[in-house]
């Protein structure tokens, strides 16, 4: 059996990111999928960008922390720690309204079994520069003019394929999650095949 691997780009504090990554794990039991989990940053993409709203800027603000850590985690422990540190992070900022503090990411890697000092990691730019990387790699092939989620898997035809979404509410389930995963891959994977889109009119659900 052959495994198709998808490789997520997230922001742990973006709640239509946390559906996407939860979705991508319900398709992992009914297709041969492999879901790999990859840092972007939010505030990272709006550096610079003026005009954006007061809310929105706080949202960005708080944003740092979350993704130097996990970064971090993942200089120090592989990529896979990042699954799990998604997991733990996300349950907790978009379940449990946890504060995006010090405390958190504590209780986060205590959980998860490792130092409690690369909390440390949250307040400085030392990891900036894999940060950077990371960022670039996800969201280069997909353009500036989105967000998170962004995956990149391979195509109906074998061709690498990247694009932003799906962003859906709430998280399809069982064979559901499936059916939308192939629907994704076909209009994705088709030559020419840019955008479909509607005005949201749900606010992201955690069911």
């Amino acid at each position: 059996m052959t495994l198709t691997v998808a490789n997520m780009w997230f922001d742990p504090i973006c709640p239509w990111a946390w559906i996407t990554s939860r979705w991508l794990l319900e398709v992992e039991q009914v297709r041969d999928v492999q879901v790999r989990f990859h840092v972007m940053s939010l505030s990272m993409l709006n550096a610079g960008r003026t005009g954006l709203p007061e809310w929105y800027q706080k949202f960005l603000s708080r944003g740092w922390g979350p993704v130097r850590l996990a970064i971090a985690a993942e200089q120090k422990h592989g990529n896979d720690i990042l699954r799990d540190l998604y997991t733990a992070l996300g349950t907790r900022i978009h379940h449990g309204k946890a504060p995006v503090d010090r405390d958190l990411y504590v209780e986060v890697l205590t959980e998860l079994g490792l130092a409690t000092e690369l909390a440390d990691a949250a307040e400085t730019a030392d990891h900036d520069p894999a940060l950077l990387a990371s960022h670039h790699a996800g969201m280069d092939p997909v353009g500036d003019e989105v967000g998170t989620p962004v995956i990149h898997t391979p195509g109906p035809d074998g061709r690498s394929i990247a694009f932003f979404g799906p962003v859906v509410t709430p998280t399809p389930r069982g064979e559901a999650a499936g059916k939308l995963w192939d629907g994704v891959l076909l209009v994705s994977g088709t030559d020419g095949f840019f955008e479909l889109k509607r005005t949201r009119t749900r606010s992201p659900s955690f069911e």
